[in-house]
């Protein structure tokens, strides 16, 4: 079952950048890692990857009025990033939702949730960004495809959206 103020966050299938900035009159995008790496353990199916197949990961702070609310995590094969999508490797602090949504030929797979543990591979980078992040925490994550280019984004709620 999702949890009470977190439910209405992980079930909108909106854009959540969009949601945000109608939120908060100062958003930003705080990079928070952008290499090439191995998709976490669960993340490779989604995609069509092999388990040993690198992939950009790029990770994200949504800031908020200078607060972080949101984390997310973007699993970006190389293969995606061609034609339509050859800039999102290079989108800096700006938004990966405004993009994606901009373009209304994208589709997006169901959203999934999961609470995540303090032991989680996502959890434990989010307390590298966060002072005194909370030991549960609730995310949600789809994947976005245009013709045969796929990516996959988790975002992951921070208590810091709930004053």
């Amino acid at each position: 079952m999702l949890c009470g103020a977190y439910r209405k966050w992980l079930i909108d299938n909106g854009s959540l950048t969009a949601r945000l900035k109608a939120r908060y009159a100062d958003f930003v995008v705080q990079p928070a890692m952008l290499k090439n790496a191995k998709a976490l353990t669960d993340e490779p199916v989604l995609l069509g990857l092999k388990t040993n197949q690198y992939a950009l990961i790029r990770e994200v702070l949504l800031m908020g009025n200078n607060l972080p609310v949101v984390f997310a995590h973007s699993v970006l094969p190389h293969a995606s990033l061609r034609g339509a999508w050859r800039g999102l490797g290079k989108l800096g602090n700006k938004p990966l939702g405004a993009a994606l949504f901009a373009n209304s030929k994208v589709k997006r797979t169901p959203l999934e949730y999961k609470k995540l543990s303090c032991h989680h591979p996502i959890s434990m980078r989010i307390t590298g960004h966060v002072t005194n992040a909370q030991k549960v925490l609730w995310a949600r994550r789809s994947v976005f495809q245009l013709n045969c280019a796929r990516i996959l984004v988790t975002e992951v709620f921070l208590e810091q959206l709930f004053p």
